[in-house]
């Protein structure tokens, strides 16, 4: 009698550890187990304890190791979760700068015009280019140097070249949906204002290099945009697109990568669009003797009115509801079309915004160009344009039209 029991609670015992390994399995967690034979009471039995063994440790840590993302992103793992470290850009220039007017050639600018750029743009490391687009004058150019200098990456505002060379290729229309993966389409007015990328690229890579560079060259890309400006150089437009490892024609269409742009370039250009499509030679005054005397030079005549229509929708949008609405906080009385860009290179960041007011007494241009740091981005841009407009607008500009150049250039405040 006494073996029999022996034997069944042997047997028992051997069951209950059976199904526990059992049910431990399906967890995938190693375990040690106690399986000595108690002769206590049930209760007593039920309350083996169940503890990790060290190869489960070793499959935790290597699991914490696992879940750490390269990169810099995720570096470690901690009770309480995650530890994110993002990786940030680094910048080496200053979005701030002193004395950037130093050198400007002033005698034959407008002086409402020059005092309402400077003191809109203040210490940003910037320039300021407002041109009249029906005659091609620079009304103002504060700081030169950088307006005449080699230029920079264009960004986004190179969608404003490669919007006109679709439509006049016909490979979309105003209404056209483009198909952005899945589901997704959008239009170009909606493309121009929120300065969507995947739409551009598409762009791009259904023109192909060689008619993007075409329509580029064509608006003014890669040669002077001025008529006899001392020091200006002409950026560059390269011969062939970037490598397909670097984005191809895609990115050269959505921020201009491998394209160095100046500030009259694309004040030239917007000027075009502004006036219906006469691209002229831009011109400095330097002397109340070349105001009297200016006479307009039209480089050449591009066929873009009827295409004029189809993307003012998008860069009034941009300025209504997009990119450029940091305008708005600063001038609301005229309609302004614009197009903002922002990128960055060898540890500078570009904000570019170009825009014209569009008013019943005529238009101007205005092209505000950044370089920097984190401060530095295109609706910062649109924002200094604003408060130029805003300085214009105050002081009359848009009633009385660009003023010959008086003895002083100072504004009464």
């Amino acid at each position: 009698m006494f073996k029999g029991t022996s034997r069944l609670r042997r047997a028992s015992a051997f069951v209950y550890v059976s199904l526990v390994c059992v049910s431990l399995g399906s967890l995938s967690w190693a375990a040690h187990i106690s399986t000595h034979t108690s002769t206590k009471t049930k209760a007593t039995s039920s309350s083996q304890k169940i503890s990790e063994s060290q190869r489960t440790r070793r499959r935790l840590h290597h699991l914490a190791r696992s879940r750490s993302v390269g990169a810099g992103s995720v570096t470690a793992v901690s009770a309480t979760g995650l530890r994110a470290h993002r990786y940030h850009e680094r910048f080496h220039m200053s979005s701030f700068a002193e004395d950037i007017t130093n050198g400007d050639v002033t005698a034959g600018e407008d002086p409402v015009v020059r005092q309402a750029a400077i003191d809109a743009l203040g210490n940003m490391n910037g320039t300021v280019v407002a041109i009249e687009p029906t005659s091609g004058r620079v009304l103002a150019m504060v700081n030169q140097k950088l307006a005449l200098s080699s230029g920079a990456q264009p960004c986004s505002t190179i969608k404003l070249s490669v919007a006109l060379a679709a439509l006049s290729e016909g490979v979309v229309s105003k209404e056209t949906k483009v198909a952005l993966g899945g589901n997704y389409r959008m239009d170009l007015t909606t493309a121009l204002a929120h300065s969507n990328n995947a739409y551009f690229e598409a762009l791009g890579r259904k023109l192909g290099f060689e008619k993007v560079a075409y329509y580029a060259h064509e608006y003014g890309l890669g040669e002077l945009a001025g008529y006899g400006i001392p020091g200006e150089q002409m950026g560059t437009y390269p011969d062939e697109p970037i490598p397909t490892a670097l984005g191809g024609v895609g990115k050269m269409c959505s921020f201009g990568e491998g394209v160095s742009m100046t500030p009259l370039q694309l004040g030239a250009m917007v000027s075009a669009i502004a006036n219906g499509g006469t691209l002229y030679y831009l011109q400095h005054p330097t002397s109340p003797e070349d105001v009297a005397n200016f006479q307009p030079r039209v480089k050449r005549q591009l066929d873009i009115a009827p295409l004029i229509p189809d993307i003012s929708d998008g860069m009034a949008g941009a300025v209504q509801y997009g990119t450029a609405r940091s305008l708005r906080l600063n001038f609301n009385e005229e309609e302004i079309l614009g197009k903002t860009g922002t990128c960055s290179h060898a540890g500078t960041r570009f904000g570019w915004f170009a825009s014209y007011a569009n008013t019943s007494v005529g238009r101007v241009v205005v092209v505000v160009f950044l370089q920097g740091g984190r401060p530095t981005f295109g609706p910062k841009a649109a924002e200094i344009s604003g408060r130029i407009y805003r300085n214009m607008y105050d002081h009359n500009f848009f009633i009385a039209g660009p003023a010959a150049p008086a003895d002083t250039a100072a504004i009464a405040k």
